[in-house]
């Protein structure tokens, strides 16, 4: 597993073609809980881009790809 942004952006899409998908739909449960889990590392990815704009772009964690030149 790749711990990305863009990772995470195609997990979500893949919950979604789960739920819409006619013939093995994705228990609600489940999505709910992609849902909730995909919250909390989009939230830490706000704290992440708080502290670059903070540290002037010195510091990352890696899961964002941000240049200093994009803030």
């Amino acid at each position: 597993m790749k711990n990305k942004l863009e990772d995470l952006r195609n997990h979500l899409f893949a919950t979604i073609e789960g739920l819409l998908d006619p013939d093995q739909p994705l228990e609600i449960e489940r999505a709910k809980v992609v849902a909730q889990v995909s919250q909390v590392i989009v939230e830490s990815a706000k704290v992440e881009v708080k502290a670059l704009e903070t540290l002037g772009g010195r510091a990352s964690s890696g899961f964002l790809q941000i240049e200093h030149e994009d803030l």
